[in-house]
């Protein structure tokens, strides 16, 4: 890629992104869960932190599946019983130990207790299947949902890529680019344009307005990734630097993704927990060729 007539990547340290290990779902909910075991006379220390640990997770899905149903506003009653029921076997990623340490109960003894910042996973075929035979995936209504395209799927040298994203309600996105030889820089935002925040029911496209790059296909040539990380709040931050029109990424590679998950969750339950967080992540591959 080029902007203009200067190399985006000529210069840049080789990173390697953490998208290139298997993608979580597209869409999922992020939010808190909270677990406590004690010890007695039959578990070991690490039986019993095991078991607390599950327990927090098994909370995260039920505030998920509580925030699910106070920030959906579909009137569908079945659609609605559809998406919770895609949560009943959702995998549970955990973003963050927020608290964890052990303590002395005077009935139960010692105990251990840990709270978590959790990506909450649900079927992603059910759920891809009900935005769409319920007409969803532009509904404000419906789970946050946004889609990410490129104007074409192959390229030669010189053409110039065009990269959209659509979302059906407002979201915070995170535009990334990985090379051929998986160099990967932040297209957006940018030194030139560093508002993230869309609204729903628009198609934008990157580059654009105050972009000041170009995405001109040159070396190397192959397989290239366009990655979004998208959320109803605003996203984790990530270590940048500033390279010419673009950011250049300073975090580890390994914690790129972990980081950006790590967003401010909003609303909260009956219980006073924080509710939660949608998030989507989505990924383009396109070919380069001379």
């Amino acid at each position: 890629m080029k902007t203009g007539t200067i190399s985006l990547f000529c210069s840049f340290w080789l990173i390697f992104l953490l998208i290139a290990q298997p993608l979580p779902a597209a869409q999922s909910t992020i939010t808190e869960g909270e677990g406590y075991a004690c010890m007695g006379v039959d578990k070991s220390k690490r039986q019993t932190e095991r078991e607390a640990m599950e327990e927090a997770k098994r909370n995260a899905v039920e505030h998920a599946v509580t925030y699910v149903k106070s920030s959906t506003e579909v009137k569908d009653y079945q659609v609605v019983k559809d998406l919770v029921e895609a949560y009943a076997s959702a995998k549970v990623k955990v973003v963050e130990e927020l608290k964890k340490g052990w303590y002395r109960d005077a009935a139960a003894g010692d105990c251990y207790s840990i709270r978590i910042k959790a990506e909450v996973i649900p079927d992603e075929k059910a759920i891809e299947g009900i935005m769409k035979t319920a007409k969803l995936e532009d509904d404000p209504s419906a789970p946050l949902s946004v889609n990410l395209w490129t104007d074409k799927k192959d390229y030669r040298q010189g053409e110039r890529m065009k990269i959209y994203l659509k979302g059906n309600k407002p979201f915070y996105a995170r535009v990334l680019h990985r090379d051929a030889k998986g160099q990967l820089m932040q297209l957006f935002p940018n030194p030139y344009r560093k508002d993230n925040y869309f609204n729903g029911g628009v198609t934008y496209e990157v580059p654009s307005g105050r972009d000041q790059f170009e995405l001109e296909i040159s070396p190397p040539f192959g397989e290239e990734n366009i990655v979004l990380f998208a959320s109803t709040t605003p996203l984790g931050d990530i270590g940048l630097a500033k390279e010419g029109p673009l950011y250049q990424v300073k975090t580890r590679s390994a914690d790129v993704g972990i980081r950006t998950r790590g967003v401010k969750l909003s609303g909260k339950t009956d219980g006073g927990d924080a509710a939660g967080a949608e998030f989507v992540e989505r990924q383009v591959r396109v070919t380069t060729e001379k």
